[in-house]
């Protein structure tokens, strides 16, 4: 592990990209990039210039507008035979990162959840993911059959601070559930993410927190 240095967890989609863009305006936020190592929370199977690639949203948005060195880049190579690529990622985590409770322990993850609840690549129909005892794990999406790589259940939770970033009234009903631990809000990976030692927070936009507010 390279002290001094803050260890990101991101993950993809709409809302973390409109993060990205506001951090690349690099006059109006003042970061020392040589200090932050960004890894991934989850990545899809594909190659890093291919449009739904995680990796490639940050890069276009934040890492090309930035002086972010490279070396500070550490991606899951979605390119990769997915079960290999999960061993090799696992690896990395142990090499690089202070080792806390057995896991890697991240400073920040920040994750997402979807209409669906999940959070990273963990799916409701793959919550074993969530007390696997790998560090990165093989998801499949349960629509497009598609494989992922995700970092699982006690490795996001053993992180020191776990932020939420949800935005779209599509996503309102399921943050009331999790937020409010109303009906068979179990059934949704992202209500069992919680820090054993650190902070969980969750930050709303106007219409993911309709229900929320209201109730």
């Amino acid at each position: 592990m390279v002290k001094g240095k803050i260890n990101i967890a991101v993950s993809g989609g709409s809302t973390p990209v409109m993060l990205f863009s506001l951090l690349a305006e690099e006059n109006k936020f003042k970061v020392q990039w040589s200090g932050v190592n960004f890894y991934w929370a989850d990545e899809r199977c594909v190659r890093p210039d291919d449009a739904q690639s995680n990796f490639g949203s940050a890069n276009n948005t934040l890492f090309r507008n930035t002086n972010i060195p490279k070396e500070n880049i550490h991606r899951i190579f979605g390119e990769n035979e997915p079960d290999e690529e999960a061993v090799r990622y696992s690896a990395v985590l142990r090499k690089n990162i202070a080792q806390v409770n057995n896991l890697p322990q991240f400073d920040l993850i920040l994750l997402g959840t979807g209409e669906d609840g999940h959070t990273a690549s963990i799916f409701p129909d793959q919550m074993e993911l969530l007390t696997s005892e790998k560090n990165c794990a093989v998801a499949v999406h349960p629509e497009s059959n598609q494989n992922r790589i995700t970092l699982t259940g006690k490795v996001i939770s053993n992180a020191e601070r776990i932020y939420f970033l949800v935005t779209g009234n599509s996503k309102a009903r399921v943050i009331e559930s999790i937020l409010n631990k109303k009906g068979d809000y179990l059934k949704y990976p992202a209500a069992h993410i919680h820090p054993d030692n650190g902070v969980l927070k969750w930050y709303l936009d106007k219409e993911a927190a309709e229900f929320t507010v209201n109730s």
